[in-house]
């Protein structure tokens, strides 16, 4: 392999280079270089010569195969629906559920991990399962866990609102204290979202970090009161104390001043950036605890939230989730020292994701868990240098260090990507998730140096330094450009999000795919259009949802990426539950796709998502507004709305997201109304996303229509759409990408994500099937490459571009939408007029809030589902085990 620094100058070196290409080409061998020199940088024993980089840089080769399945691999990794590796360091332990935190108590010998639902104690030597105690009620919170200064009750926060403690008698672990922080004020039902914590045990006090009320809150674990609260910054992460001094990590920064730009944010307003609507602040409230009033507000970076003092106690590190980047605090000064980033090249784009910190006993060197990456980042501290990386599993979302400084513990949020063991006869559900624990020991020089090889691999580092070398070629036209030089034949993309449905429950019944048709809810009857323009165009059968559920979903689809605002959220979404914009917590720093459409001049128009519904009556019922449809009228009036402040100049005023009073048909209806306008004056917008969400359905809700009625009303709607498009002059130059935000109402026979997507176009190809591995990042990738733009995040970057459904011949043939084979008005019988099961599972619909997005039980929806289409008596592919 040839030297990259003399390759350099034979470049340089050549005559004819144009500027561009100059600088685009330094841009490209600076990454290299920038990879290359991390790792040879001294630290943990290693040395330059220790460190050939060049046959480092060949080792590090992208193993990802084009056409990979989520699951176990040959080589005992495994691929996870973001298009990683997973392959992790040490041994690492898998169980049901989603860890968030974990403490070590003080003898070193159990490990108390809080998990969503539960705490799991583990055997720090033995690396097993001791015990799970779960919740009395409810689900964990975001962080939050640590043991008392006799190792006698490990404490930790409930998304209920509770301090709980746990203690140990007659070796096993059952609930004890339970002390109730009330939420910000009487009548607030969600309660105060209680985080990170610190035990006092000495002067019997807690320092709880209470989310929602803004609030440092002063427990006294003797009367077991909350006694006092002290106003810090928004959204309080957790908190560390010293002596007299508190220091508060706040997730949303610093309260909001008089002409600050805000968002709304768990009931509190943030900061906000007003071109953006993303929350723009993070701080770090200092307390003392003298007087209980906040002497000093540090602005840090974005999404502060897990810190660590020296050992020396001098200095404070913390990560910040949302800027990837580490702030040092002088705790003598009250102020940022320096800021180090995590990230292995400090040129990738934004998506590292540090949110867990802690030091070596001798102070020398950081260990980071970076979510994103799925690796810890080792730092020298003195040279603020990444010195190597420790892969982990899938989003490490807490790291802590034995005392000792010999042995990492690592809780993996989303596990190794794999299902529940043995939870399912057939079929996989992505709320079947596992998370785990990987137990490391600190590496040496040697390991270190395989293990940094082994990250860079699973986090497709050299897929992305690979994008970044690409040499410019002429300029000529293709479907997605993929190099320098190349231009779109697209001046326009449609871009379609529906809900919950996977691969199987619409296409199990094709056969030249792979399906499962056992597990198929909504065949050829109900959606016989998305049959067609599968068949028509390409069928993709190896396309997944990056996320389980709306909340992340829309977040996934919108930006490419999830915060660890959300990832942590999972044992109750607390603050929000952010599918329709309403938390400016809840996004990326590196924006939405439509900023960067308006970022680069180009027209956008949204259809519906991130959209509020205001409906006059407010009592509409479904039938009114389908009458209305059918019939032209306004006799019921729909206004969009957004709380995402950013979007409101762009909206379709009449089409709405949810509730799913409204039929997609009525929605299809507003769109075309516009689309028929833009053909007069020829102005279609270069991008347009649109939201088509009735086939979440409404279960066996009495008032609405079957759930296969509501399929086959977005069936319908989306086959309208495709015709009036293809049948345009706007059709030659026009994509439609369509996909399901999440997959989580059903269940799917490879993967619980693999989901619904389809590619329309002219220029697609023609009655293929496409097995190539693509996600929603993927459908990202390809508007950025046709639309000229950047990459939001390093996982567009390792996305594949969906090149392979496209061919450089067109065929315009038109699309013409296929009828409804279900009537849209079939409607739910009357629970009066049921009786056995039908009346049971009726009962559970109307028991569930199914009006809006996912507030109903999604377990249940799914066996109200599925009864409705298969029958009452066809057995439920039940669990395997309890």
């Amino acid at each position: 392999m040839k030297s990259v620094i003399t390759s350099i100058f034979e470049f340089m070196s050549k005559p004819n280079r144009s500027l561009t290409m100059i600088q685009s080409n330094r841009q490209n061998y600076a990454y290299s270089i920038a990879f290359l020199s991390l790792i040879s940088l001294s630290g943990c024993g290693i040395n330059n010569k220790e460190w050939n980089l060049n046959t480092l840089f060949e080792k590090s080769k992208d193993k990802f195969k084009s056409n990979s399945v989520v699951g176990a691999q040959e080589d005992n990794t495994r691929i996870v629906a973001t298009s990683q590796i997973i392959d992790p360091a040490g041994e690492t332990i898998s169980f049901p559920g989603r860890p968030v935190d974990l403490a070590l108590n003080n003898s070193g010998t159990i490990l108390a991990v809080k998990n969503n639902t539960s705490i799991v104690f583990m055997s720090a030597d033995k690396h097993n399962v001791i015990q799970t105690l779960k919740l009395p009620t409810g689900g964990h919170s975001f962080t939050g866990i640590t043991w008392s200064s006799d190792d006698q009750k490990v404490w930790t926060t409930d998304s209920k609102g509770y301090l709980r403690s746990a203690k140990s008698t007659n070796g096993a672990y059952n609930w004890d204290d339970a002390i109730l922080l009330p939420g910000p004020n009487t009548s607030d039902k969600a309660g105060s979202y209680p985080g990170g914590l610190t035990i006092d045990d000495q002067s019997g006090y807690a320092y709880v970090a209470l989310s929602r009320n803004n609030t440092l809150g002063i427990v006294n674990l003797k009367t077991k009161q909350l006694e006092f609260q002290i106003p810090v910054g928004i959204a309080p992460y957790t908190v560390l104390v010293h002596n007299s001094k508190a220091y508060v990590s706040n997730w949303g920064g610093r309260q909001p001043l008089s002409g600050d730009k805000t968002g709304p944010s768990g009931g509190s307003n943030v900061v906000v950036d007003p071109k953006t609507g993303i929350a723009s602040s993070g701080t770090v409230s200092v307390i003392d605890l003298k007087s209980n009033k906040v002497i000093k507000e540090i602005d840090v970076h974005l999404h502060p939230s897990g810190m660590i003092f020296s050992p020396d106690k001098t200095q404070i590190y913390l990560a910040n989730a949302n800027s990837d980047l580490i702030s040092v605090i002088d705790t003598r000064t009250n102020a940022v020292l320096k800021d180090l980033s995590s990230k292995p090249m400090a040129e990738l784009p934004f998506g590292s994701a540090p949110n867990s910190v802690t030091v070596s006993p001798d102070g020398k060197t950081l260990f980071v868990a970076n979510g994103g990456n799925n690796h810890i980042a080792v730092i020298d501290i003195t040279s603020g240098k990444v010195k190597g990386l420790i892969p982990t599993g899938w989003y490490p979302g807490a790291v802590i260090l034995s005392s000792d400084g010999n042995k990492l513990f690592v809780a993996n949020t989303k596990g190794d990507g794999s299902p529940q063991t043995g939870l399912r006869e057939n079929g996989i559900n992505s709320h079947d998730h596992s998370g785990s624990v990987s137990f490391i020991s600190v590496p040496n020089s040697e390991n270190l140096r395989e293990y940094t090889i082994r990250a860079a691999t699973t986090m497709r580092l050299p897929k992305i330094t690979q994008s970044l070398r690409l040499e410019r070629v002429n300029e000529r036209i293709v479907p997605v450009p993929t190099r320098p030089g190349e231009k779109s034949v697209f001046k326009h993309v449609l871009y379609i999000i529906k809900e919950n449905r996977t691969y199987d429950q619409l296409f199990g019944d094709l056969p030249q795919g792979k399906g499962d048709s056992s597990l198929t809810h909504f065949g050829r009857k109900v959606t016989p259009n998305h049959h067609a323009l599968a068949e028509n165009f390409v069928l993709l059968d190896n396309t997944y949802c990056n996320g389980v559920l709306s909340a992340d979903g829309h977040q996934w689809t919108n930006e490419g990426y999830v915060t660890d605002y959300i990832e942590k959220s999972f044992g109750g979404f607390v603050r929000s539950y952010p599918y329709e914009g309403d938390d400016a917590l809840a996004f990326a720093s590196s924006g939405f796709i439509w900023d960067k459409v308006l970022d680069a001049g180009l027209t956008f128009r949204n259809y519906g998502e991130f959209v509020s519904a205001k409906v006059e009556p407010a009592n509409a019922s479904w039938t009114q507004i389908y009458n209305d449809y059918k019939n032209g009228t306004r006799n019921v009036k729909i206004k969009a709305t957004s709380k995402l402040h950013t979007l409101e100049p762009y909206l379709c005023p009449t089409f709405v997201g949810f509730p799913s009073s409204i039929p997609d048909v009525y929605r299809a209806g507003e769109f075309l109304k516009e689309f028929r306008e833009y053909e007069k004056t020829n102005s279609l917008p270069n991008f347009m996303i649109m939201l088509l969400p009735n086939d979440h359905t409404t279960g066996t809700r009495e008032g609405y229509p079957t759930p296969r009625a509501q399929v086959a009303d977005n069936d319908l709607a989306l086959g309208q759409i495709v015709e009036a498009v293809s049948n345009s002059k706007f059709w030659k130059e026009t994509a439609i990408f369509v996909i399901e935000d999440d997959p989580q109402a059903g269940l799917d026979h490879v993967d619980g994500r693999r989901t619904v997507a389809l590619c329309i176009s002219p220029y697609t190809k023609r009655g293929e099937v496409i097995s190539t591995h693509y996600n929603q990042n993927s459908i990202l990738r390809t508007i950025e490459l046709i639309l000229g733009l950047s990459p939001m995040s390093q996982f567009d970057m390792i996305a594949n571009p969906m090149t392979d459904c496209f061919t450089s011949k067109p065929n315009f043939s038109p699309y013409k939408a296929l009828p409804n084979q279900i009537p849209l008005d079939e409607m739910n019988p009357k629970l009066s007029a049921l009786s056995g099961k039908k009346k049971f599972w009726a009962k559970k619909s109307m028991e569930m809030e199914l009006s809006e997005l996912d507030q109903a039980n999604e377990d249940t929806l799914n066996l109200i589902l599925w009864y409705s289409v298969k029958g009452y008596n066809t057995p439920y592919p039940k669990l395997a085990r309890k």
